[in-house]
């Protein structure tokens, strides 16, 4: 099976996880990352999901799942090795259309989670199509030696520019070459170097002139004199 990759924006969005031990755990945490509001169906919680109950980061249910639970959800994670609740999950989501990931059990999911790694706003997103775990967690760890902060450094000097690009009222074919031309002379080694100098010289060249509010805004990300 080929599986669609997408980023999901669940910030504010009603995300349910279904169970209450170390995996769920794992799960909660990636969702309040991303800002999603999570509920927790379980009669115990571990005490890191006790915790985060406690601090209010977390709603939780405190017994055992019931058919149409899953209703509102926005989407459900079920983290329970129990395979009738996973069933009964499974046929709820069925039957309104409720994206699930059941934890380790691909043939019960209908979307499934990518190997993350994160630098800030940057995320990489591995994926082998269930077929081995085990190699996207290896490659996982080789983007985490290979990408270091310069990267996300970088995204976020892209947004700023992004604002300012698209801002000129300029075509998008014209935007998408400005851009590539930003990126080709590899600018995240200037960053890496705290080379101010060279990556202004190298943007305005691209770019003309840039105000002096954008400037200080880029040098104070980037830093160096």
């Amino acid at each position: 099976m080929n599986y669609y990759p997408v980023c999901l924006n669940i910030a504010g969005r009603p995300c349910l996880i279904i169970g209450g031990g170390q995996v769920a755990e794992r799960k909660v945490g990636g969702l309040l990352d991303c800002g999603a509001e999570v509920c927790i169906i379980s009669p115990l919680l571990s005490s890191g999901l006790r915790r985060l109950y406690e601090q209010g980061a977390v709603s939780w249910r405190q017994r055992g799942y019931e058919s149409d639970d899953v209703r509102g959800a926005f989407l459900v994670m079920a983290a329970t090795d129990d395979h009738e609740v996973q069933d009964m999950v499974v046929a709820d989501c069925g039957r309104y259309n409720i994206p699930l990931n059941v934890a380790d059990v691909p043939d019960k999911c209908n979307f499934i989670l990518p190997a993350l790694m994160r630098r800030g706003s940057l995320s990489i997103a591995i994926s082998t199509s269930g077929k081995s775990p085990a190699l996207a967690r290896e490659l996982k760890e080789r983007f985490r030696e290979e990408i270091g902060m310069e990267f996300e450094l970088l995204n976020d000097m892209m947004g700023l520019l992004r604002a300012e690009v698209m801002g000129r009222g300029l075509t998008q074919k014209q935007n998408e070459s400005l851009f590539r031309e930003i990126l080709a002379a590899r600018p995240a080694v200037w960053i890496k170097e705290h080379n101010w100098p060279s990556l202004l010289a190298h943007l305005e060249k691209v770019l003309g002139p840039l105000s002096d509010s954008l400037i200080s805004e880029l040098r104070g990300l980037v830093g160096g004199g």
